[in-house]
C-alpha cells in the first residue's frame, strides 16, 4: 500500500467531508432549534445557487454582491417558508411535518426546473483549478477554501448558541409547551432557524456549485448531508463537524479500493451503508442526546 497515496486519499476525503458537514449544518440548526427533520434542505440548497447565478448573470451584479443579497434573499424566504407552511403544522404528528418539508423539497426541485430547465451552469467563483502540493499530497483549492467557510460558520454557529437567544432555541427545542409558559416566543425561535439554515444553504450551494456545476444534482446532496447529521447527531453541531471528515475519509478511501473490484459506483453505497448502520446501532448518533423517557 502506497502511504503517500493513501493519506493524499485521506486529507482530501477529509476535506470533502467538511463540505457534507457544511450542508449538514442546515439540517442540525433546525433540528437543534425545533426538532424537526428538514428533508428540503437540499432543494433550498439548488435554490440558492440558482439565484445566484441569476443575480450576476441575468441581472449583472457583480459575484460577491450576488452572494451577499442571496443571503438576505434566502434568509427571509426561510422565514417564509416556516411561517406559510411550516407554523401551521405545530402540535402535529412528526412524521406530518417530515411529510410537509418532503413536499416542500418536491416543490422547490420542480420550480427550479421549470424556470432554469436541466442544463448544467458553471458557478465560476475565480478560485484557480490549480493543484496546491503539501508535500507529495495533491490538494484542491475550492476544497481548501470550502473547508474554510465551513469552519468559520461551524465556530460562528457554535457560540451563537452560547448566546441568550441561542439558549431559547435550545429550550424550544427542548420543550415547546415549557417554553411557551416562561414567555419564549416558539414561532420566532422556530422562524429563525429556517433563516439560519437558509444563509448556510446559500453556502453550501455556492461552493457545492462551483465544485460539480448548479443543476438538479445539488439536492441530491441532502443523501450525504443527512448520512453526516444522523451519525454525528442531529443536535450536535461539533458531532456534524466531526462525523463530516469521518464519513468523507471512508467514502474516498473505501471508494479508491472498492470501485476496483466491483467497477465504479461505490461511493453511494459506503454513505448509504453508513446511514443504515447508524439508525440500526446508534439512532442518536455519536454526539446526539439520548433522550430517555418514563413510560
Amino acid at each position: 500500500m502506497d502511504i503517500a497515496y493513501l493519506s493524499e486519499l485521506a486529507v482530501n476525503g477529509a476535506l470533502t467531508g467538511l463540505l457534507y458537514s457544511l450542508f449538514a449544518l442546515g439540517l442540525v440548526l433546525i433540528y437543534k432549534s425545533s426538532s424537526v427533520p428538514n428533508l428540503a434542505q437540499g432543494a433550498l440548497t439548488m435554490l440558492a445557487a440558482y439565484v445566484v447565478l441569476a443575480l450576476s448573470r441575468q441581472l449583472g451584479f457583480p459575484l460577491w454582491l450576488a452572494i451577499a443579497a442571496t443571503t438576505i434573499i434566502m434568509f427571509f424566504a426561510g422565514l417564509g417558508v416556516e411561517k406559510v407552511a411550516l407554523r401551521r403544522m405545530a402540535g402535529r404528528p412528526i412524521v406530518m411535518i417530515l411529510m410537509m418539508t418532503l413536499g416542500l423539497d418536491i416543490f422547490i426541485r420542480g420550480s427550479t426546473l421549470a424556470v432554469w430547465g436541466g442544463t448544467s451552469r458553471s458557478m465560476e467563483l475565480g478560485i484557480s483549478y490549480d493543484p496546491l502540493f503539501l508535500g507529495p499530497i495533491l490538494l484542491s483549492r475550492i476544497n481548501l477554501a470550502g473547508a474554510g467557510v465551513a469552519i468559520a460558520l461551524f465556530v460562528a454557529f457554535l457560540l451563537f448558541f452560547r448566546t441568550r437567544h441561542g439558549i431559547r432555541l435550545r429550550a424550544i427545542s427542548d420543550d415547546y409547551i415549557a417554553s411557551w409558559s416562561i414567555g419564549i416566543s416558539v414561532e420566532h425561535g422556530v422562524a429563525l432557524s429556517w433563516g439560519m439554515a437558509s444563509v448556510v444553504a446559500v453556502a453550501s450551494g455556492v461552493i457545492w456549485g462551483e465544485i460539480q456545476g448548479v443543476d438538479q444534482s445539488l439536492s441530491q446532496l441532502l443523501l450525504k448531508g443527512l448520512t453526516v447529521a444522523v451519525l454525528g447527531g442531529l443536535d450536535s453541531i461539533a458531532g456534524a463537524i466531526l462525523a463530516g471528515i469521518f464519513l468523507g475519509v471512508v467514502e474516498n478511501v473505501g471508494s479508491s479500493y472498492l470501485d476496483s473490484i466491483v467497477g465504479g459506483g461505490s461511493r453511494d453505497l459506503i454513505v448509504a451503508a453508513v446511514l443504515i448502520f447508524t439508525v440500526m446501532l446508534r439512532p442518536h448518533g455519536l454526539f446526539g442526546r439520548h433522550d430517555i423517557e418514563r413510560v
